[in-house]
């Protein structure tokens, strides 16, 4: 129920409107990461970007195009059994496989040049990779407190933290993140309530901004100009 992936055949060839190059990263454990990194001419720095929890690199590949046109370079990943990466699929897995990423924008980037970007299910993956590294920043798109208080909200009746395989205990995370740390959460959020993003100020965290979307849902804060505003702010 967590995850929602989409394959894609090997030979598919990804078609964007900005210059990338595909990449394949080899894993310790014989997995193969399938990732697109966007390139542009004098880059402010570059976005590891992870996504959310459907669909593949076809369609993610445009989402993130809107932070190449600010001049970014953006690489982004397709988690394993995602579009063409292949390998067994665990919540380690999904954390070494971010760490070997971020290994590999810090041999050709400066790491105060990296700016974690994590959007629903890939929220929890970035603060837990900003809480081993020290990148420039870390931004939140909807995130939560941990995939387990999602589901009880979700599924009050059910024994969650005895089903649940994949915990992603973000709050644990951002408490070892010195990083500066922007959470955008709309209130109308049907898939992760605002709510559960709300614990992480408890964390009283004061390196975290969290910026509030009036009226936004799960998959649409880029319609609102507060969003446009605060990615403007973190990524000048």
């Amino acid at each position: 129920m967590l995850f929602f992936p989409t394959v894609l055949e090997q030979d598919y060839i990804f078609q964007f409107s900005k210059p990338f190059e595909e990449l394949f990263l080899k894993t310790d454990d014989d997995a193969v990461i399938n990732a697109i990194n966007f390139k542009t001419e004098n880059p402010k720095g570059v976005i590891l970007y992870f996504h959310g929890n459907a669909g593949d690199l076809s369609r993610w590949g445009f989402i993130a195009e809107y932070f190449v046109e600010k001049q970014y370079d953006v690489l982004i990943i397709d988690y394993r059994t995602y579009g063409k990466s292949t390998g067994k699929l665990s919540e380690k897995a999904l954390y070494n496989d971010s760490q070997y990423a971020y290994n590999y924008l810090k041999e050709r980037y400066a790491e105060n040049d990296i700016t974690l970007y994590g959007r629903s299910l890939g929220t929890g993956i970035a603060a837990y990779l900003a809480s081993k590294n020290k990148p420039n920043q870390l931004i939140l798109e909807t995130p939560y407190y941990s995939i387990t208080d999602v589901a009880k909200t979700r599924f009050p009746v059910l024994p969650v933290e005895t089903l649940l395989k994949y915990k992603l205990p973000t709050h644990q995370y951002l408490q070892k993140t010195s990083s500066p740390i922007t959470i955008l959460h709309g209130t109308d959020d049907g898939i992760v309530p605002i709510t559960s993003a709300e614990k992480l100020l408890k964390l009283n965290k004061e390196n975290l901004e969290f910026i509030t979307i009036d009226g936004g849902a799960h998959n649409n804060l880029i319609e609102f100009e507060a969003y446009h505003k605060a990615i403007h702010k973190v990524l000048p």
